[in-house]
């Protein structure tokens, strides 16, 4: 029997909001479709405002998402991160996930100015680039784009790049990933990226750049863009002394993912 929604001191959306989730953790599972507009409002006796506003608090908590033309599912349960210096592969593998790679284009090209400079490439140094998706028990996690110093990696583009390129740069040619600095934004998926992450259009996402080095080599320039909806990171947050030793609270610029 469903749960009666009342005229009481909560607002309807939230009971309705807290039923909904109740279905969707307890009888309902991944990727299950929720019941419809209507059918939501001819069971508990409301609005469409009320089952729109409840809908959409449990879309931004991540519990439910919509397909465009197809309804609102049950979310999958988002992939946690800590905040460190390891592989996408590594990262997965620790969460009981198979990664796997769709290798979508290797070349050798002269980077932007940016890139050239965080990679020490000179005047008329190239890189080879790699876009790749990223996959977690075959469903799209990431998608990246990743720069490398030619010089430094003679041969990358004969070499298997469905797997971890820090095993490889440490097995190959000697380069041990040591150190990284990496900075964090969001955007949302438009165009080509949605596509190939397979999500809907404006789907939020978790946008890491990180240029990583070998013994002080810069050896990675890298851009990483992974589903909000599927891929969240935990951080931990420390003081750090002032100049006069008081200590202040600061956030933390962290170190993840990717290759």
């Amino acid at each position: 029997m469903a749960r009666r929604i009342d005229d009481g001191p909560r607002p309807k959306h939230v009971q309705l909001s807290d039923v909904l989730a109740e279905l969707a953790t307890r009888d309902l599972g991944p990727d299950a479709a929720i019941p419809s507009e209507r059918e939501l409002m001819a069971t508990y006796d409301v609005s469409r405002a009320t089952v729109r506003k409840a809908i959409d608090s449990l879309v931004a908590g991540g519990l439910l998402h919509r397909i465009q033309g197809k309804g609102t599912f049950v979310a999958r349960p988002r992939v946690e991160s800590h905040l460190h210096l390891a592989s996408f592969s590594d990262d997965m593998r620790r969460r009981g996930l198979e990664p796997s790679t769709r290798l979508m284009l290797v070349d050798e090209e002269r980077p932007p100015a940016e890139v050239a400079r965080s990679l020490r490439l000179g005047a008329r140094g190239t890189a080879w680039r790699i876009d790749r998706v990223r996959l977690a028990d075959g469903q799209p996690m990431a998608i990246e784009q990743g720069w490398y110093p030619q010089s430094l990696l003679p041969g990358l583009d004969t070499e298997d790049l469905t797997g971890s390129l820090y095993t490889l740069f440490a097995g190959r040619y000697g380069l041990v990933i040591d150190a990284a600095e990496q900075t964090l934004w969001g955007e949302a998926a438009e165009g080509a990226t949605a596509r190939r992450l397979e999500s809907p259009t404006h789907t939020p996402l978790l946008v890491f750049r990180r240029v990583s080095s070998a013994a002080g080599t810069p050896v990675e320039h890298v851009v990483s863009r992974y589903r909000g909806d599927r891929y969240q990171v935990h951080m931990n947050l420390g003081a750090t002394p002032d100049a006069t030793g008081k200590k202040r609270t600061t956030s933390t610029t962290g170190r993840d993912r990717s290759s």
